[in-house]
């Protein structure tokens, strides 16, 4: 039997090595436009690579339909990925945060492994090829590019990932290749990716880091709320409560909603408890530059901005400010508003969102419902993990479930 498996990320690599292992007779060529496998594993963890998660549940999914994840979760669990990572030598370091790394701490290491496996297997690597175009005959694929056709496929796995990082040649080609067979797709968006405000002096603010509680607000509604980094940038926000934010605020976002977020500065602290630092700070020193005092709760560059966000001018005395005037600055620290105008796009996000319907696609095998033999696996499907490894993990298990429908005798 032949089959094409077009994308060399985890989820294509995955099938691949899955299959194979199942049945030897298998011909398996795997093509992907990038010269060598797994580019996104390599970018992954700034190159430490984050590959999976040792606490998942289908909650750290979302999409359409985020139960649809369960069948892979269940059949590919962490276990079933660390004996996967054992099998092709490559041992895992568990942090305390459920995060999964390489022991060796460098994603090159990943890649080095699976694709010495494919080597060991027999899977033939076809690379840097770009497969323009699929087409289906007599229950046989054929699969064409820019220099020549390749014929006589029984099975294929269209596993080439959305547009997340382009850089690394990332398309959506892969939702292209599913409609041409009857597929409906989902809005994509970038997801886990830095906000735009509409903050109209951000370059003060660039650099500024804290951990903070962010909550979204969708057409004025409370959607979702996280703690975490928050960092100020040239462009807005960023850090990791944002990108985590993101996930939530990126759709409505290309509906045209209205998205907010608000930023609390001090999460561990009340209201009242803040209200009373402040106002002993500023009686403690009455001749003291009121903004000056400040930086002793806030950065240098915060404190100023505070006061001019609360209409008080940034050379008042600690004295001359009112109780009223606090209040207004203590509300100012706990429930700062931006309005979110736009994200810094798929080259900066870490994944995708939207993709291939998957009420379309076998929940247990991966197998097309519109098309016999044809599967996928992976970010291609309106599936997006939450930041920490969840989407690696998911290209895991979807490739691996893709994997050992292909190997059946």
């Amino acid at each position: 039997m032949k089959i094409a498996i077009i994308g060399a990320g985890a989820a294509g690599i995955m099938a691949a090595i899955t299959a194979k292992r199942l049945n030897k007779d298998l011909n398996i060529d795997v093509f992907d436009i990038n010269k060598g496998i797994g580019k996104k594993i390599l970018a992954s963890g700034n190159g430490r690579c984050n590959i999976s998660n040792s606490n998942i549940t289908y909650n750290n999914y979302i999409g359409e339909n985020p139960s649809f994840v369960k069948d892979a979760l269940k059949q590919f669990t962490f276990n079933d990925f660390e004996k996967f990572c054992k099998s092709i030598g490559l041992l895992l370091d568990i942090k305390e945060t459920c995060k999964v790394y390489p022991l060796s701490n460098e994603a090159k290491s990943v890649v080095n492994l699976l694709e010495s496996t494919c080597e060991s297997l027999d899977i033939n690597l076809i690379l840097g090829v770009k497969v323009e175009d699929i087409e289906k005959q007599n229950d046989k694929f054929e699969l064409k590019t820019e220099e020549k056709s390749y014929k006589e496929y029984d099975k294929v796995v269209i596993s080439c990932g959305l547009a997340a990082a382009p850089q690394l040649n990332a398309t959506e080609k892969g939702i292209d290749f599913a409609s041409k067979f009857g597929h409906s797709s989902n809005l994509t968006y970038p997801s886990l990716v830095g906000l735009h405000t509409d903050y109209e002096q951000k370059s003060r603010l660039q650099g500024v880091k804290k951990e903070s509680e962010v909550t979204l607000y969708i057409d004025g509604n409370k959607e979702a709320s996280i703690v975490g980094d928050v960092l100020f940038t040239k462009y807005g926000v960023s850090g990791f409560a944002i990108l985590d934010i993101s996930q939530y605020a990126v759709y409505p976002l290309s509906l045209y909603q209205d998205v907010q977020i608000a930023v609390n500065l001090f999460p561990t602290i009340n209201r009242n408890e803040l209200l009373a630092s402040i106002e002993s700070l500023l009686k403690s020193l009455p001749n003291q530059n009121a903004s000056l005092l400040l930086t002793g709760l806030i950065s240098n560059k915060l404190a100023p901005i505070i006061l001019e966000n609360c209409k008080i001018p940034t050379e008042t005395l600690a004295k001359d400010i009112n109780a009223k005037q606090i209040r207004t600055i203590v509300n100012n620290l706990i429930n700062w508003r931006f309005k979110i105008t736009d994200t810094q796009g798929f080259k900066h996000a870490e994944a995708s969102g939207g993709g291939v319907r998957t009420d379309e696609i076998d929940p247990k095998t991966y197998e097309s419902k519109k098309c016999k033999n044809l599967y996928f696996a992976g970010e291609v499907l309106d599936i997006v993990g939450n930041r920490g490894g969840f989407n690696l993990h998911f290209a895991w298990a979807s490739g691996y479930l893709a994997g050992k429908s292909l190997g059946r005798k």
